[in-house]
């Protein structure tokens, strides 16, 4: 039944490889568990309650990846989405979290209305080709530089911005462990490899103290209730100035981020079709725009597809078998929080380094030789991890590719679509409003 309804043959997949990529991914987005609560509360919401708020979100959305999008995709609320919600919206523009929850609410709602009208649909399809192939291989390199910086082998460093860190320390030498683990599995071509390492490694930091091990009766407990966060809107600042910008930014930051994440992982799996069109693309925008609106409801930040999606990819995952186990993760991890929350950083760092390096093959697709294509990829590729964002690696991007063709004499190369995205990423970058 499972192989009919996802066509899971079809894919070249198994049964088995599906929930082994499912069982992966989950790991290493778990910590969006114990993140997302942390967060928020900075904002004055409920921690416990922000918690069941984030299991059940993320396991809508990807409830609906699963069996209308059938993609292997998972979602949750989002990192960077949830800081802009709790620091500037809150914090430092001094508006309640549950006005902060309102524009996520309306955010979600226009986002299925944007998804209906298949506007998200058509800006990804007017990405170039070249841009698609360099998305991948950009986060590829973001996903590695989060791997690093997790384990503590990238460290700040004020004087050079990012540097080596304490090489001789419990996290980094597991990790390199971890590392030496993933790969030896990879290429010996164990299924589960990815899954292996981080357990290995989860257990390996317990002697240590990298793995926090919690008190077996607190193993598992009922979900935190949602009643102090559940459905606490307040429409009463709908008309503002503030509420627009906040709006505003809120869309933009996850309409990049996910569409970003799709090209980048849909090109790596190889599902992409010869046009560059992702496979049920207006279903998997229906997913975060669903789960962004359920989100709002239940009480977290905007639900977005998780680059961490390309870990069950790399393990062989292709179908939406891969995305329901997540699902059926999420709601397991309501009544066992302590125990899914206990996998350290460090233990999902080398299952991000492998993923890193398999998304990094599509950039073998662009043509060096035709600058015009190559350099907007180029700069697509290196400001994701150098911004940290993967919404600010695609303006760039984009940016640069209308530039470079128009200054060239090829407006044949820039669509309608792209020309309109260039002009809205100007204003959004360098701010050009603020000088009228």
């Amino acid at each position: 039944m499972l192989n009919k309804f996802f066509h899971i043959t079809e894919h070249g997949s198994s049964v088995k490889t599906e929930l082994l990529a499912g069982g992966t991914t989950f790991m290493t987005m778990a910590y969006i568990l114990a993140v997302n609560p942390s967060i928020l509360s900075k904002a004055g919401m409920d921690a416990p309650a922000v918690f069941t708020a984030t299991a059940l979100s993320a396991m809508v959305a990807t409830l609906v990846m699963a069996l209308v999008a059938k993609l292997p995709f998972a979602l949750a609320p989002g990192m960077g989405l949830n800081a802009f919600f709790a620091y500037t919206v809150v914090l430092d523009m001094g508006y309640s979290w549950q006005m902060a929850l309102t524009a996520v609410f309306i955010e979600g709602i226009l986002f299925l209305l944007l998804t209906l009208l298949d506007v998200r649909e058509k800006i990804v399809n007017s990405i170039p080709i070249p841009l698609k192939h360099a998305i991948s291989a950009g986060i590829g390199l973001f996903i590695a530089f989060i791997g690093l910086r997790n384990a503590g082998v990238i460290v700040k460093n004020d004087a050079v911005l990012v540097g080596l860190g304490n090489l001789n320390s419990a996290p980094v030498i597991l990790m390199s462990t971890g590392v030496v683990i993933s790969a030896v599995l990879l290429a010996l071509r164990v299924r589960g490899a990815l899954l292996i390492g981080i357990f290995a490694i989860t257990v390996a930091g317990i002697p240590f103290g990298v793995t926090q091990v919690p008190e077996g009766s607190t193993l598992m407990s009922a979900p935190p209730s949602l009643s102090p966060i559940f459905w606490k809107l307040d429409f009463s600042k709908l008309f503002t100035p503030d509420m627009l910008i906040i709006l505003f930014t809120f869309l933009f930051m996850d309409m990049l981020d996910t569409i970003g994440t799709l090209v980048g992982v849909t090109e790596k799996s190889g599902m992409m079709d010869k046009d560059g069109k992702i496979p049920n693309a207006k279903a998997a925008f229906m997913a975060d725009a669903i789960g962004t609106t359920t989100g709002a409801v239940l009480g977290t930040s905007t639900v977005t597809v998780y680059m961490e999606s390309a870990s069950g990819v790399a393990e062989g995952g292709r179908t939406g078998l891969t995305s329901l186990a997540v699902a059926c993760l999420f709601f397991v991890s309501l009544f066992f929080a302590p125990l899914f929350i206990m996998v350290p950083a460090v233990a999902t760092a080398p299952a991000l380094l492998a993923v890193g390096y398999f998304m990094m093959s599509p950039v073998s697709k662009i043509d060096f030789n035709k600058i015009e294509e190559a350099f907007p990829a180029f700069i697509t590729i290196i400001m994701m991890p150098l911004t940290y964002s993967i919404a600010d690696g695609i303006m760039f991007g984009m940016l640069s590719y209308v530039l470079v063709n128009l200054l060239t004499g090829k407006v044949k190369n820039i669509s309608i679509t792209m020309a309109i995205l260039a002009v809205i990423f100007a204003i959004e970058l360098f701010k050009l409003y603020e000088l009228f």
